[in-house]
């Protein structure tokens, strides 16, 4: 399978309270294939969630209304395989160890390089592809 009819299949919803940031997602990933479904709030991504189909979660760990583990452990709590992947300023190990906790598989911190966005969403993608081939 060509690696970009995965990307033209696979459905992104990106969590982020920043309208710029959203944007730059939106497109970038875009560009790369993928749908972006975008929320800036919890609240709508979890009524996302919970009535449509997401190939992968992007979510920022400062929202307006919930922190990104909170968000994370209300996914988990009827999503137990999309893989998550937290975007965030929030830099420190502890920041790391508790959204893994909560349920996620991956963690960039912002500013990381398009690139390196770009990249990780593929492979938790794949990887969640091979660990769960009934939802592919």
């Amino acid at each position: 399978m060509k690696e970009s009819s995965q990307a033209s299949k696979a459905r992104i919803l990106c969590t982020e309270d920043d309208a710029d940031t959203r944007d730059v997602i939106r497109f970038v990933l875009g560009c790369e294939g993928y749908e972006v479904i975008t929320s800036e709030s919890a609240e709508e991504a979890l009524r996302l969630a919970q009535s449509e189909s997401f190939d992968l979660y992007l979510i920022d760990n400062w929202l307006p209304d919930l922190s990104g583990d909170e968000l994370t452990q209300k996914i988990r709590e009827f999503d137990l395989e999309t893989p998550i992947l937290f975007y965030s300023g929030a830099a420190q190990e502890s920041d790391r160890e508790s959204a893994r906790a909560s349920g996620a598989q991956g963690y960039l911190v912002k500013p990381a390089g398009m690139d390196e966005l770009v990249d990780e969403v593929a492979r938790l993608i794949a990887e969640a592809k091979i660990a769960h081939p009934a939802k592919s």
